[in-house]
């Protein structure tokens, strides 16, 4: 089988501060950095991508690969048109180069949007469709947070979500969908397919897969290609809700060998996720309160307790940068606690001139464009200095090497702050010890994540709470600016939709927290 292979992954918050340049994708942020031709291979090789578990799969069928090209950036505001035009159309280009083809193999995410299409994954499945024909299988691996659109379904031969969050089983959802694609080109026949959008949005931190429900919901997808009906792949995106489109949202995709299966497995999927509202709901607390509520667990307990700063969330559209859970932790004298990252050049280029061990005046993060946040201006100490080369090796990023530029560690009191120059989600404890940080020996970890960091912290923490401090991803996607959603789509569980009344919701707090444990602060 002769099969091309590409990807083009982004995550598009509409909402957020900054857009993906073509410079992004040259980096990759937390991705490996864009790749060509005989590049790809190499440098996906072994690492949790998608794109790395299709290649494993051309190994052992013996396909004749044709690698195009492989991209990826940060979540961030939407791809800028000449990023989109540049990389869709050397991908077409790739393609149109190839010459015959059995089939193609695509890594998407499921959720761009560029500047000039709402759609980004089905504008690429378009183009990838007229270049190939009607004919040519196409299967894409998709991320759980894909915002699933009706083109996208009906042009392509089948997609294939990770049903893990933290994705932990990014290789593996690219190696189902490697196979799902050869056992198309071995069939030669498409598969029937069903699609059903859903009816409510969940707020990212309280989607994890890890804690009910969403574990429950992922386990039935298993179940129902195992019963032996002729599902051949069962998938729940949850859906990327910090995007102003009328594709934004849940959905199921079902592809079968009959569309009585197909349709059957996708109400079925469709009727368990509308059965969870109620249950699809967690606690948050208020910057200063969570940090007063870790350090009465860590002295109680011990550590670390994290604190999510899911506001600030780089993985969903956040700077890294924004400076409400520093200055909670600097006000309450917190001890053995670090943080991280906060993304600021200008303060690591500082500290680097400065030197380790020097004492220096700083002013630390902070964002123009997030309302309610400033840079920290404090006197610290310079603790240690980094190039920013390290490899992650936690399950979410499974081996990557970063590269976040000149970065330092820097001490205020019994707080370190790990400041770097490029921007990448704390999702990997090895982020914390590129710097001199030992993550299990500190009482408080706050980390710039939402649900990511689970994979390779929850093992060693105590406790883990979500914190709400200004940022531009809010906690409840009601509070978004929307204009654009589909009229029956629900803004959170049980909440309003875009016509209906918009009431801010403060994140809940419990009268007593010594006796009460939200399920989303359970080890996994």
């Amino acid at each position: 089988m002769r099969v091309a292979l590409a990807g083009f992954l982004h995550e598009t918050n509409t909402f957020a501060p900054v857009v993906a340049g073509l410079r992004t994708f040259e980096t990759g942020g937390g991705y490996i950095p864009l790749s060509r031709g005989a590049e790809l291979p190499e440098r996906a090789a072994g690492v949790n991508l998608g794109i790395a578990g299709a290649l494993a799969v051309a190994r052992e069928r013996g396909w004749d690969i044709v690698p195009v090209l492989w991209a990826g950036a940060i979540p961030s505001a939407a791809v800028t048109r000449d990023a989109f035009e540049t990389i869709a159309g050397e991908i077409v280009a790739g393609i149109l180069q190839a010459g015959t083809l059995d089939g193609v193999f695509l890594d998407l995410h499921g959720a761009m949007v560029a500047e000039h299409l709402d759609d980004g994954e089905g504008e690429i499945a378009r183009r990838m469709r007229a270049a190939v024909g009607p004919d040519v299988p196409i299967v894409a691996a998709l991320d759980l947070h894909g915002n699933v659109s009706g083109e996208l379904v009906t042009t392509v031969d089948a997609l294939l979500g990770f049903r893990t969050y933290p994705h932990v089983d990014m290789a593996e959802t690219g190696r189902r969908a490697a196979e799902l694609l050869h056992a198309i080109m071995a069939r030669g026949v498409p598969l029937a397919r069903a699609f059903r959008q859903m009816s409510y949005l969940v707020p990212i931190p309280f989607q994890t897969t890890d804690t009910a429900p969403a574990d429950a919901l992922y386990a039935e997808l298993a179940a129902i290609e195992g019963e032996g009906r002729g599902v051949r792949a069962a998938s729940l995106f949850l859906g990327f809700p910090a995007a102003d489109i009328p594709d934004c949202g849940p959905s199921a995709v079902v592809y079968a060998d009959t569309q009585a299966a197909a349709d059957a497995a996708a109400d079925r999927i469709a009727a368990s996720y509308a059965a969870a509202e109620d249950r699809f709901d967690g606690d948050a607390y208020e910057a200063g309160e969570a940090v007063a509520r870790a350090m009465e667990i860590a002295a109680a307990s011990g550590g670390p307790v994290i604190l999510a700063d899911t506001q600030d969330n780089p993985g969903a559209g956040g700077v890294s940068a924004t400076t409400g859970l520093l200055r909670a932790l600097i006000a309450a004298r917190a001890t053995k606690a670090a943080i991280g990252l906060i993304v600021d050049p200008d303060t690591a280029r500082k500290a680097h001139a400065a030197g380790t061990g020097a004492r220096a005046r700083f002013r630390i993060g902070g964002h123009p464009a997030v309302p309610g946040d400033a840079p920290v201006e404090t006197e610290a100490v310079v603790e240690t200095l980094s190039d920013g080369k390290l490899r992650a090796t936690g399950p979410y990023y499974g081996g990557t090497a970063l590269d976040l530029g000149p970065s330092a560690c820097l001490r205020i009191g019994g707080v370190r702050v790990v400041v770097t120059s490029r921007i990448a989600q704390m999702a990997d404890r090895e982020m914390f010890r590129f710097v001199g940080i030992a993550p299990e020996d500190q009482a408080i970890l706050a980390v710039k994540s939402s649900t990511h960091f689970r994979a390779d912290f929850a093992p060693v923490a105590t406790r883990i709470l979500v914190a709400v401090a200004p940022g531009p991803m809010p906690l409840d996607p009601a509070a978004l600016p929307f204009t654009r959603l589909r009229p029956d789509l629900r803004l959170s569980p049980n909440g309003p939709t875009l016509g209906g009344i918009r009431a801010r919701r403060v994140p809940r707090r419990r009268a007593n927290t010594d006796n009460v444990r939200s399920n989303r602060e359970k080890r996994p």
